[in-house]
């Protein structure tokens, strides 16, 4: 890999994550791109903590090469490194044994070293899904009332395509061909922001051949999603129907929910353990099941100082219910986790959860004991347990 990513023309992308068993890395993530400035073509080094990005700029050459052997020497778990003319993943084992896996692109792909001051996008503002959607104008600059929408865009994006390459590195995500794609599913797409940034930077950047279908209640929806589609040439479909009902045979791998209000996002994580899904993404909104039963309830000692202020039993309420939801899901065979998505001056719903299947069904343990003592102790009947008994049921 080292060559691969030393390489000024042929390198597109490069991302390093996780850590190697037993290992700490300073860095959660790690991105590598070439960038052409004022004084010669560098490599771009964008480095993730758990706050921040640092981003470096290293001429190609002698201080790139230092720069990437530092990186070499990390402990990072899986590289994911893109070229023109292929695609690499290392995924390095419990055992501390490199697996590596190369594929060819269907076509030579044209690299962007354009330098972005501020960050990297992963789809520009003048990219033509924007243009469709109506976030940039006529000349391609994203209209300044939404720029908070492009924000969470990026940001989605950020998160799916660090999921996806992950799950793809450990095995848990088969690797998708064009006979045979990836199935993607929006739960209450809406007016399909996502699907369609989402169609557009895994199948043109990534190249990964996918197949997005958006659910949404409303016709409207469905019809202006469609013909929105079409005028892509967006291989996308549309559907009309609850979460709860949306039918989708055979069902989708990977199951995005973004913003899904209150129990929607239960719904959500319902149907995607029905589905079996491998990769789940959702933002969770508007946390009211779990408030009102909290206003209903006693409060259990020494708690009542938690929620005898609404603002605090409101705040309360929103982190039972995510963490409720984590280790629901963690029940059901899903390693989980729980993340900022977007910052929080962009919008105070900002938590994303990530869950990834690892295994069966937990029937008992320390996390089943977890579970049930704190269900217990604040007296809750969380809407997602409800949905998951009654799947089991039927």
């Amino acid at each position: 890999m080292r060559g691969h990513l030393l390489d000024p023309d042929a390198l597109v992308k490069a991302v390093a994550s996780g850590r190697q068993k037993g290992q700490q890395s300073p860095w959660k993530r790690v991105e590598l791109r070439y960038v052409d400035l004022k004084a010669g073509r560098h490599l771009q080094v964008t480095s993730y903590d758990e706050t921040q990005a640092h981003t470096a700029n290293h001429a190609a050459g002698p201080a790139a090469r230092d720069a990437v052997d530092e990186l070499l020497d990390l402990p990072f778990a899986n590289w994911h490194v893109e070229t023109t003319t292929e695609s690499h993943q290392v995924r390095v084992t419990k055992k501390l044994e490199a697996v590596v896996h190369t594929s060819a692109r269907t076509e030579e792909v044209e690299v962007d070293r354009g330098h972005d001051r501020d960050k990297h996008r992963l789809l520009p503002e003048d990219d033509a899904v924007f243009l469709a959607l109506g976030l940039s104008d006529a000349s391609g600059r994203m209209k300044p009332s939404r720029q908070a929408k492009y924000r969470q865009v990026e940001e989605f994006l950020r998160l799916l395509d660090s999921s996806i390459t992950d799950a793809l590195a450990r095995g848990k995500l088969r690797k998708p061909t064009a006979e045979d794609p990836l199935r993607i599913v929006d739960l209450g797409c809406g007016n399909a922001y996502l699907t369609f940034a989402a169609q557009r930077y895994l199948t043109s950047v990534r190249g990964l051949p996918v197949r997005l279908t958006g659910v949404d209640v409303r016709e409207q929806s469905r019809e202006h999603n469609a013909a929105l589609a079409a005028d892509l040439g967006v291989d996308a479909d549309f559907v009309v129907g609850t979460i709860l009902g949306a039918q989708l045979d055979p069902g989708p791998e990977v199951v995005l929910a973004l913003h899904a209000c209150d129990t929607a996002t239960d719904e959500a994580l319902a149907r995607a353990v029905e589905w079996d899904a491998q990769l789940v993404l959702a933002a969770p909104c508007c946390h009211h099941d779990i408030a009102a039963q909290l206003r209903r309830t006693p409060t259990p000692s020494p708690y009542a100082a938690l929620t005898r202020h609404g603002i605090l039993r409101e705040r309360l309420a929103d982190t039972l219910t995510d963490g409720i939801r984590a280790s629901l899901m963690r029940l059901q065979g899903y390693r989980v986790d729980v993340m900022q998505f977007v910052e929080s001056q962009h919008t105070p719903r900002n938590t994303m959860l990530r869950a990834v299947r690892t295994g069966g069904p937990v029937k008992g343990g320390g996390v089943r004991n977890e579970y049930d003592d704190l269900v217990g102790t604040w007296g809750i009947t969380p809407r997602l347990a409800v949905l998951l008994e009654a799947a089991d049921a039927s």
